[in-house]
């Protein structure tokens, strides 16, 4: 191992020293002071053990020098066009000439049974059949697809030999067809070559794939900006998924238009999955933290880290969130706050599309998968014939807990977002923002937990914890191994991902448990 100068030498010892207490034990130790890169080296193993084994969050252990972190981050989204009364415009005038100028000469338009019937579904039909554009309709999407649903959708899609895909409908139609395309253009691939590692290959899409064309009707996903499908793994009764930013859609129409038919409950239910896209993709770990670095640009994931960019974007996205979910619950006829929640659920698309989600959603996707064995819980409002947890309910309810665990690792992001439940959404100061200034670090954890319950519960009633949908605490342990797979997600996670070899289990069992109820 080569010599360390002097310099680097001086700056580990200085690192070591300012990280600890004076009364910490390790500072007695002469190894530091002889200053050497053998004894530093062996200094700092010596003290990260003394402190590992004091108990609480553990310290990252010493990384491989060869695994060098990532030192840059890229922006990717799809093109939107938002506004009232795009879709028609869209459809009118530019829907086939697009179609057309990409070469495509039948279209694959995927929906669900609900959509089928509605106006904007009607509107993207009339002007295929106006053009004489010969295309074939899959409305058989399920809501929160699953292995079985999407390889009938794979089916569908090669028998018919589409060069063109448009998806109306909300984040399980839009996720539907992102798959109908993939496994169109590879033909011989099996659905768990692309998906996410450990459950599936996790092969990277190499190729173009066909134009996509994404109408939400919904304001939750912001699938229309991102390179990511998920669904039900049903052998692992676990949530998983294929991201690539190959898999975005050309273009995005986003129009409040095509919410206002909307069940308040799926109002809320899209309306949680942005506020947690946002809270999660501002809090994960800074993407010069993320490891390893890509040996090539183009294997750099579409789950960066928290950056500069999808900072804004965030952020933004949660403050609206926080200002207009609670009018749409209230009133779904409130034509300006529908508006803006779907304007919301597209910068929270891009926000995390680049940055990434953590904890809630890595949790989440067991608390969906398991919940057709154990809580085998059925939420209001949704026309289904099988259990479910709405995606953005099942991503909320672990949200207090989550963000107490992950506020010692950015106390100041933390604050911020209490200042923003605070300040209901609005901008400028409010009337907490001194007291929430002067709060001390440690402190920060409990009244972020404080905020988000609230708003969670009192605001907008959802269930107060994974009790109140029937999970025990005999399931922890279920849960907590449903999770751990979910290494996309939880290797963003403070306090997890940034802890060099441990897979979070400790932590894990800690946050489900506290989310039992709150």
């Amino acid at each position: 191992m080569a010599t360390r100068s002097a310099a680097s030498r001086k700056s580990i010892f200085n690192l070591m020293r300012l990280s600890h207490g004076g009364g910490c034990p390790c500072h007695s130790c002469q190894s530091i002071a002889r200053g050497s890169g053998a004894h530093l080296a062996k200094a700092g193993l010596q003290m990260i053990g003394k402190h590992n084994a004091q108990g609480g969050r553990s310290y990252a252990t010493p990384v491989d020098e060869a695994v060098a972190k990532e030192y840059a981050f890229e922006l990717a989204a799809s093109n939107v066009r938002f506004g009232e009364g795009v879709t028609r415009e869209y459809f009118a005038h530019a829907t086939v000439m697009d179609f057309a100028n990409l070469g495509s000469k039948k279209i694959g338009v995927f929906t669900d049974s609900t959509v089928r019937n509605l106006t904007p579904m009607k509107q993207s039909i009339a002007a295929l059949e106006l053009a004489g554009v010969d295309y074939e309709v899959f409305d058989r999407t399920r809501v929160e697809p699953n292995d079985k649903s999407w390889a009938e959708a794979i089916t569908f899609s090669r028998q018919n030999n589409f060069d063109g895909f448009l998806a109306v409908g909300g984040g399980s139609v839009m996720d539907t067809a992102k798959v109908a395309n993939l496994f169109t253009c590879y033909r011989d691939a099996e659905l768990l070559d692309f998906v996410n590692a450990p459950i599936g290959k996790g092969t990277p899409i190499g190729r173009q794939l066909m134009p996509l064309i994404a109408v939400p009707t919904t304001a939750g996903t912001g699938s229309e900006t991102t390179g990511t499908a998920i669904f039900d793994h049903t052998p692992t009764q676990s949530k998983t998924g294929i991201a690539s930013r190959a898999l975005r859609p050309l273009l995005g129409i986003v129009d409040p238009l095509n919410t206002e038919t909307c069940p308040v409950s799926v109002h809320v239910s899209s309306g949680l999955d942005v506020l947690f896209h946002s809270l999660e993709s501002y809090t994960a770990i800074p993407f010069t933290e993320r490891t390893p670095r890509p040996a090539n640009p183009l294997q750099r994931p579409a789950y960066q880290g928290s950056n500069p960019i999808s900072d804004v974007f965030s952020l933004w996205a949660l403050k609206q969130t926080v200002k207009y979910l609670p009018r749409v619950a209230r009133d779904p006829t409130d034509t300006e706050a529908r508006g803006q929640m779907l304007l919301a659920a597209t910068f929270a698309g891009i926000g995390f599309g680049n940055a990434g989600v953590h904890l809630c959603h890595g949790i989440s996707y067991a608390v969906s998968g398991l919940n057709y064995r154990l809580a085998k819980y059925k939420h209001a409002g949704y026309q289904v014939d099988h259990p479910i947890v709405p995606h953005g309910i099942s991503v909320a309810l672990t949200g207090p807990a989550v963000f107490e665990f992950t506020a010692p690792s950015a106390p100041s992001r933390h604050r911020a977002i209490a200042q923003v439940f605070a300040a209901g959404g609005e901008e400028g100061p409010s009337s907490e923002d001194a007291a929430i200034a002067r709060l001390p670090d440690e402190e920060v954890g409990k009244l972020v937990y404080d905020r988000i319950a609230e708003f969670l519960g009192k605001t907008l009633g959802i269930p107060r914890g994974l009790g109140a949908i029937g999970y025990k605490k005999d399931d922890v342990p279920d849960l907590v191994k449903g999770t751990i797979p979910q290494r996309r997600v939880l290797d963003l996670a403070p306090g997890i991902g940034d802890v060099h070899g441990s897979d979070g289990a400790q932590h894990l069992t800690r946050v489900i448990e506290r989310s039992m109820s709150y």
